[in-house]
């Protein structure tokens, strides 16, 4: 491409090992290179959980018990030739290549055959290594929180197995939000959304989405955060944002510690690393990790949990 890296801070107690037994969440922002609102809170994500930890009880908690993995910019090459100001529009949006990153992603639904793209590959590599609880795709051009299935066989909306937690981690999102909850249109002519959400395919279908596959290829449950009606808005009101989406950034990220976690282990107490997990009546799996651990966000409830593996 254009030689940019893809940089990923992570943000922890524990920043450079996996804790055993608690979860690894992200955020991936700026996959459009002109949407550019979620590139600077994940900026000011990043100093805002630094520089609170030893003041801030809940912060400390967080970080305690979560590792915080954020790219703030998936699309660099596309930021580059994004202008300030642009609310509409596509300069920018594309790699240097002339490809939609959320359109090049492996599809549950149908086969994608576009090219795959070096961001795109370098963010599978990146998922396939960790095993990713919970994640947040950050966009713009609407104010919304989007959950699964962004494609569909034939008709909208398209829900998947999880689409009560689904529902659930989108209002976390969109209820923390001042504006985003009153699901208002961003103008004359463009959806409003009920309580700041919506099912992505029932909003528009597409093929090749990120967090279709996130959540069908290794169980992550990825919900799209739409952060701003302008693109790419006026730097000077990078404030009114930070101030509107901080506290949903961070009450997102700590659903991941809700649901079903542990470990599974052999007779010998040793971890079964990829043993398949199976919420009953949720066709959706996920495995273990190398160290046998597993997590699950679910409501609170009775479920089934089916293991497999062979030893």
């Amino acid at each position: 491409m254009e030689s940019r890296d893809l940089w990923v801070m992570v943000v922890s107690a524990s920043p450079y090992e996996h804790m055993i037994g608690k979860p690894d969440v992200k955020y991936v922002a700026n996959m459009h290179g002109n949407e550019a609102v979620g590139r600077e809170l994940m900026l000011h994500l990043i100093h805002y959980m630094v520089t609170s930890y030893s003041t801030d009880p809940y912060i400390k908690w967080l970080l305690d018990n979560t590792r915080i993995h954020i790219l703030p910019s998936m699309n660099p090459d596309g930021f580059e030739v994004a202008r300030e100001g642009q609310c509409d529009g596509g300069q920018g949006r594309y790699n240097a290549r002339g490809f939609d990153l959320n359109r090049n992603f492996p599809d549950y639904f149908k086969q994608n055959n576009k090219r795959g793209q070096p961001e795109t590959d370098a963010v599978k590599e990146w998922i396939s290594k960790i095993q990713f609880v919970l994640s947040g795709g950050l966009h713009g051009g609407a104010l919304v929180a989007s959950y699964p299935f962004d494609n569909t066989p034939n008709s909208t909306p398209s829900l998947t197995p999880d689409n009560d937690i689904f529902k659930h981690l989108a209002l976390t999102y969109s209820n923390n939000h001042p504006v985003m909850r009153r699901g208002m249109a961003c103008k004359a002519g463009t959806p409003a959304f009920s309580d700041g959400i919506t099912n992505g395919a029932a909003w528009y279908p597409l093929t090749g989405g990120m967090q279709d596959f996130n959540y069908v290829w290794y169980g992550c449950m990825e919900v799209t955060l739409e952060l701003s009606c302008c693109k790419y808005p006026p730097a000077s009101e990078l404030p009114k944002f930070w101030e509107e989406n901080r506290m949903s950034l961070v009450k997102f990220l700590a659903e991941a510690h809700r649901g079903v976690h542990g470990f599974v282990m052999d007779e010998n107490g040793n971890p079964v690393e990829k043993a398949s997990l199976k919420v009953k009546s949720r066709d959706v799996g996920f495995q273990t990790t190398k160290y046998g651990e597993f997590w699950r966000v679910l409501l609170p409830g009775v479920y089934k949990l089916e293991v497999c593996t062979s030893l």
